[in-house]
């Protein structure tokens, strides 16, 4: 029902696709990194997924979904993907749509007159968080209101029947009450029990299987969430009782049937083309802004890539979920700690390898070549202790003290011969070229590679190189 947001920066980067397959080598990234990230935390488990070119290309899990007695985490079991359900729900009302029986511009008065400023209020702006409906479920821990059973119209009746938070439209504010009113709208327009409709009309349709949900299901999900108090041990959480879930929350699954979600979305294979657009618009305020948000997920575009994403935490579970529809990649990560990073940061992780994985060798120009060939003269200068300093601008010129010719020499030497320089993108920035490459040190299993970034200068000057692990 929570949200924790996670903005990705992506490494240099084509935004060309390949059909690209799980290598050994990015197998091995991907393990490492989510298995450092869990040590980091302290997170019980997780389970992982990667889409790259429109095909699941890995499902797997680490860590236990239990810790005593010990049960082992697997690809396959249910984990609560809390607010990543919200587009599930935003999903059903676009359905409803296409269907004729409503309209993202009807206002809350035509199915729920009495709530505040009903007339004022439209489906799109309880999809987009700005109704100015205030939220019954901010905290990153369950309140003890949440372990008795709820009902959805109480809930609603009760946060909903509140002044607002603001002026219809006029800000973007998260808020769970917007999704139960939605769901309770699917329901009375339906006539079908919310979870029927999702069944029947979304999930079914979408080949989606093993889908808990939470209102109903709660003792087949296996995992068990966690919860510490500051940097106490980790004890076990308490899921929020039956009737807290209603269309913002209320849904488990395996990693892989979220990925299956997620390949709906990338192949637009639900929703008629103009939804989907509806869907991935980030909705705008009254005064013009952008609210970097659509209908139940977040929009937004980074080093040229464009992402559909989501976080989901309900009480003991956290998730990540991201689709570079374009690219035709997607990542979901479940863990089973509440307020817990370790989701976000799995996916941030391996993002980088995911990207590098599906993105096909440019054939090099001209510029390109003669950048790889000039990196590659000053590291093997640097790496014997010498240096041209009229390739530098001051400012670089200064960075290059003897001491740090002597760290370039000292800590490169030993990785052996450079056997490659590969320039992986470049871009503009404070009038400069920013280019990133790998360095490759040694052949076969010895083999050592390092980040170069560099910033060129108008007139061919560096004003940066610097190597990173």
């Amino acid at each position: 029902m929570r949200l924790s947001h996670f903005l990705c920066l992506a490494l240099l980067a084509s935004a060309s696709v390949i059909h690209a397959q799980m290598t050994p080598e990015l197998r091995a990234g991907i393990d490492a990194a989510a298995q450092k990230v869990l040590a980091d935390t302290g997170v019980p488990s997780a389970t992982v997924g990667v889409v790259i070119g429109s095909k699941i290309v890995l499902t797997t899990a680490y860590g236990d979904a239990r810790l005593s007695p010990k049960l082992p985490a697997t690809a396959t079991m249910a984990y609560p993907i809390g607010s990543i359900s919200k587009q599930f729900t935003a999903t059903a009302i676009l359905l409803l749509a296409e269907d004729g029986k409503l309209s993202l511009d009807d206002t809350v008065s035509k199915f729920f007159p009495e709530l505040t400023r009903a007339k004022e209020i439209t489906l799109r702006e309880l999809l987009s968080h700005t109704s100015g409906y205030e939220d019954y479920a901010p905290q990153d821990y369950t309140i003890p209101l949440w372990t008795r059973a709820g009902n959805p119209v109480d809930l609603v009746h009760l946060w909903a029947e509140k002044p607002l938070d603001f002026e219809p439209g006029t800000q973007w504010q998260y808020s769970n009450t917007n999704f139960v009113l939605a769901a309770l709208i699917v329901q009375k327009v339906s006539g079908m029990p919310f979870a029927q409709f999702i069944t029947t009309r979304v999930l079914g349709p979408a080949g989606i299987k093993d889908v808990l949900n939470l209102n109903t299901d709660q003792a087949h999900v296996e995992p068990v969430g966690y919860m510490r108090n500051a940097l106490a041990p980790i004890r076990p959480a308490q899921l929020e009782a039956p009737g807290w879930y209603f269309g913002d929350a209320d849904l488990a699954m395996p990693v892989g049937s979220l990925l299956q979600w997620d390949l709906g979305i990338m192949n637009q294979s639900l929703l008629k083309p103009a939804s989907y657009e509806a869907f991935e618009t980030a909705v705008k305020l009254k005064n013009g802004k952008e609210t970097r948000y659509g209908l139940g997920v977040s929009i937004f575009t980074r080093d040229g890539h464009r992402y559909i994403e989501h976080s989901g935490e309900v009480g003991g579970f956290v998730a990540e979920n991201m689709i570079l529809p374009d690219d035709k990649i997607a990542i979901a990560v479940l863990t089973n700690q509440e307020a817990s990073s370790a989701a976000g940061g799995i996916a941030k992780a391996i993002l980088p390898l995911v990207l590098a994985a599906a993105t096909p060798a440019r054939p090099a120009d001209a510029a390109t070549t003669a950048a790889e060939a000039q990196a590659r003269t000053i590291l093997e200068g640097l790496i014997a202790g010498k240096i041209d300093r009229s390739l530098f601008t001051a400012n670089c010129n200064s960075y290059f003290s003897k001491e740090a010719i002597a760290d370039f020499s000292s800590s490169l030497a030993p990785l052996g011969p450079i056997t490659s320089v590969s320039q992986r993108g470049d871009q503009l920035r404070g009038g400069m070229t920013l280019r990133a490459f790998t360095v490759k040190f040694g052949s076969g299993d010895g083999a050592k590679t390092v980040t170069l970034t560099t910033y060129t200068m108008p007139d061919n000057k560096l004003e940066q190189f610097l190597i990173e692990p």
